[in-house]
């Protein structure tokens, strides 16, 4: 059964279907999307619980999320436009609190790690709707 056919995950995930994401590596509960979108597969990544990096607010707002990335080098950007030697990720948001992030491959395509689910590649659109909301921010830091 794929994420698309699943339908648990097809009532959270309307959009998703099988011709906009493929499955990349099977269920974990080792590491969270924010981990995933920060390339961290050893950490479980959120405010007051888990990892989060020192010395940035540990509530949960956009705010926040923002400050964590830029503790990786990230910086906020225009746009999901793939450009050459950036990195970029997509920060969701559901009524303003921050639900998700996401971070754009070298194809271009996106990658996210589906909470207790499977990490899929997608389209930059396939995961709006009731579970994450939509995307509130992009940023981006230059590939070394």
């Amino acid at each position: 059964m794929t994420c698309a056919t699943n339908p648990s995950v097809r009532q959270q995930f309307p959009n998703l279907d099988d011709s906009n994401h493929s499955e990349t590596s099977p269920r974990s509960t080792r590491y969270n999307c924010i981990a995933w979108a920060a390339g961290d597969c050893s950490n479980f990544w959120w405010p007051k619980y888990g990892y989060w990096p020192s010395g940035v607010s540990s509530e949960l707002t956009i705010d926040s999320f923002i400050e964590a990335f830029q503790t990786l080098g990230y910086q906020s950007c225009n746009g999901p436009d793939y450009e050459p030697s950036f990195e970029k990720i997509a920060i969701y948001a559901k009524s303003g609190s921050p639900t998700h992030a996401a971070r754009q491959l070298a194809s271009g395509r996106w990658t996210s790690k589906l909470g207790k689910y499977v990490d899929i590649e997608h389209s930059i659109d396939a995961l709006d709707g009731p579970a994450y909301g939509t995307i509130e921010i992009f940023m981006k830091r230059q590939v070394t």
